[in-house]
C-alpha cells in the first residue's frame, strides 16, 4: 500500500475538500485525485462520494480511516526509531569483565541521557570489524594489529585504551607479597592462560610479550571458566595468570588472591575503538571524545608495547 496515497486520503478527510488537501500537501488538486483513485483501486472500494458541496466518506472510507491514521503513526514511529540519536548506541565490549565494559559504564555515568545497548559478540577483531562494517553494531573495542590502510575503506580505528597488567596469584605463590613485579621476574614463573585461541589479536599480543621477555605462557588445559581458573590459582604455589588492571574478577575471601602490578617496564595491551566513518549517530562522537579525554588524563611512561602498536 502506497503510504503517500494513505497520507493524501487522511489529508483530504481532515481538509474536507481535495483542493484544500492539495494546498496542505503542496501538490496539485489533480495529484490528490490521482492518489485517491489509485488507493481506491488498490483497496477495491470507493472511499469518497463527490458532490457539488465537496467530498464525503463512504461507509468503507469511514471504516478505513482509523486504520489509515494508525498506518501513518506507525510510519512516523518507524522513521523516528532509526533517526540519528533516537535509537540506542550499540557497542560491543567483547566481555563484560574487561576494560572496555568498565569504561563504557564510566561513559554512561558521565552521559546518563544517552541510551546504550551494550553487547558481547565474543568475536576476534576481524569478525567484530565485519559486524561494524555491516551495521550490526555501531562500534567495538579490539586491539588492531594492522595498519589503518589495511582496514576496510569505511572503517576507522583509534587507540583509546592502554591497559596495564597485574599478576594474579594465590597466597602461597613466591610473588604473592611483592608490591610490584617486573617482566624479567615473570620469566622464572609459569603464567597460565588456558584456552587462548591461536590467531586472535590477544594471542598475537601474548606471543610478542613472551618473546620480548622470555616468558612461559602455558595455554594447556581445558577451559572451565573464570571461576574455576581462580580456584586453581588460589590453591597453587606455582600457577599465576595475567589480568588487565580494570578486569573485574570476584572471588571468595578465603581464596586470598593477590593482584600485583607489573612494572619496569609496564606491558601495555593497546585497544582501539572501531567504527564506520559514515555512522551519523551523535552519541558515537560523544563516546569518542570521552574516551580520548580519559586516555589523555594518564600518559604512560616506561612502557612496553608490541611492535604493531608503536
Amino acid at each position: 500500500m502506497n503510504l503517500d496515497a494513505v497520507r493524501t486520503f487522511v489529508a483530504a478527510v481532515d481538509a474536507g475538500q481535495f483542493q484544500d488537501a492539495a494546498a496542505a500537501l503542496s501538490i496539485t488538486q489533480q495529484a490528490v485525485s490521482k492518489r485517491i483513485a489509485a488507493l481506491e483501486k488498490d483497496l477495491g472500494v470507493r472511499l469518497f462520494t463527490r458532490t457539488a458541496r465537496g467530498t464525503h466518506l463512504t461507509v468503507d472510507g469511514q471504516t478505513f480511516l482509523p486504520h489509515a491514521r494508525e498506518l501513518l503513526r506507525a510510519e512516523a514511529r518507524a522513521d523516528a526509531s532509526v533517526r540519528p540519536g533516537r535509537r540506542a548506541l550499540r557497542v560491543d565490549v567483547h566481555s563484560r569483565r574487561i576494560a572496555p565494559a568498565v569504561l563504557l559504564q564510566d561513559f554512561h555515568r558521565a552521559h546518563p541521557r544517552i541510551d546504550l545497548d551494550v553487547v558481547t559478540l565474543d568475536a576476534d577483531v576481524h569478525a567484530a570489524t565485519a559486524a561494524v562494517e555491516a551495521g550490526t553494531v555501531d562500534a567495538t573495542f579490539h586491539a588492531v594489529t594492522v595498519a589503518a590502510r589495511h582496514l576496510p575503506a569505511a572503517i576507522r580505528a583509534t587507540r583509546v585504551i592502554d591497559e596495564h597488567h597485574e599478576l594474579l596469584v594465590g597466597p602461597r605463590h613466591a610473588l604473592a607479597n611483592a608490591r610490584t613485579v617486573t617482566p624479567a621476574q615473570l620469566a622464572e614463573h609459569r603464567i597460565w592462560m588456558p584456552g587462548m585461541a591461536p590467531g586472535t589479536e590477544w594471542a598475537d599480543y601474548y606471543d610478542e610479550l613472551a618473546a620480548a621477555f622470555g616468558l612461559t605462557i602455558d595455554l594447556v588445559g581445558p577451559v572451565f571458566g573464570n571461576e574455576a581458573l581462580l580456584a586453581e590459582i588460589a590453591d597453587s604455589a606455582e600457577l599465576a595468570t595475567l589480568a588487565g588492571v580494570r578486569t573485574r574478577y570476584l572471588w571468595p575471601d578465603s581464596y586470598d588472591l593477590r593482584r600485583v602490578p607489573v612494572r619496569d617496564p609496564a606491558p601495555i595491551y593497546p585497544m582501539s575503538l572501531i567504527w564506520r566513518d559514515d555512522n551519523p549517530h551523535p552519541a558515537l562522537r560523544a563516546l569518542r571524545d570521552h574516551l580520548a579525554s580519559r586516555r589523555a588524563q594518564a600518559p604512560d611512561t616506561d612502557v612496553w608495547l608490541p611492535p604493531w602498536a608503536e
